[in-house]
């Protein structure tokens, strides 16, 4: 499933492609197609990222509201749209760009009080982060900004920290990779309860979050390792994977660490894999 980085990603992407233009909008498959009807030929007027949560704003008719889920994915072209292939949930087009919406969880025509709703059930987001503890500038103000809405519900919790990170929640847009990596770096062991989190780690973790996260959105992936542990700093191979930058655990289950050289390990937790170094994130 993609993490927030790529859905603020998304947002930005709709904003310089549609922002301010009048969009010809359609429902090749159908699934969407009363929703089309009523957004073509309106003017984009805005979009927001809050999570894994999408919004594309057309007033007066609402907010597109878009999860990908597991399989959904936005492709972009340019100069004029082709006949539509494959099942093509949405499509949003000018004369000049269009953008293809396949195999979302979910893709829903909303109002402003549906799209607070949301907004409401969701932790804090660190691309829309009010600021960090080390205090940087606001990315965004508004609702899901605010890091010790988080800390209030983490610092009371006997659930694990790795289970906690990945619940939106609590907070917003973190999944798998950003879980795995932002524990390692902060030599957390993921089995800890969050009631046993210090303040200053939970800051750290959050700040860690933020800068890692903006640059996921700058660099369009994920990318976790610091520069003195990067293949040319350390003459190890780079990384070959399907997603993407380097790492230090994620999809690493029983390789080195880069730091310690202990086995990386792997266990489930909550339907998905985690990934961790017990050398490096001690109890």
């Amino acid at each position: 499933m993609p993490e927030g980085h790529t859905i603020h990603r998304l947002a930005a992407d709709h904003e310089r492609v549609f922002g301010g233009r009048s969009v010809f909008a359609a429902s090749p498959q159908g699934k969407f197609a009363d929703g089309a009807a009523l957004l073509d030929g309106q003017v984009m007027t805005g979009s927001d990222a809050h999570g894994k949560h999408l919004f594309l704003g057309f007033e007066p008719v609402g907010w597109v509201h878009v999860h990908l889920g597991l399989y959904g994915k936005f492709g972009f072209g340019t100069g004029p749209a082709p006949a539509p292939v494959g099942q093509v949930r949405l499509r949003l087009a000018t004369e000049e760009d269009y953008a293809d919406l396949r195999g979302p969880t979910r893709c829903a025509l909303v109002t402003d009080e549906e799209k607070q709703a949301v907004h409401d059930r969701l932790g804090p987001d660190p691309l829309r982060a009010v600021h960090t503890y080390s205090g940087s500038e606001p990315a965004v103000d508004g609702p899901g900004t605010d890091p010790d809405v988080a800390w209030a519900r983490i610092s009371r919790s006997r659930t694990t920290v790795a289970a906690l990170l990945m619940d939106q929640k609590v907070i917003a847009g973190v999944g798998n990779v950003y879980r795995a990596e932002v524990l390692f770096r902060q030599g957390i062991d993921p089995y800890r309860a969050g009631r046993d989190l210090t303040r200053r780690e939970w800051e750290a973790v959050w700040d860690d979050l933020v800068g890692l996260m903006r640059e996921g959105v700058r660099n369009n992936r994920i990318d976790t390792v610091r520069p003195a542990h990067l293949p040319e700093a350390m003459g190890r191979a780079p990384r070959v994977d399907d997603h993407g930058g380097e790492v230090y655990v994620y999809r690493r289950a029983l390789r080195p660490c880069h730091i310690c050289g202990s086995e990386i390990r792997t266990a489930d937790l909550a339907a998905r894999n985690l990934f961790w170094c017990p050398g490096c994130q001690r109890r």
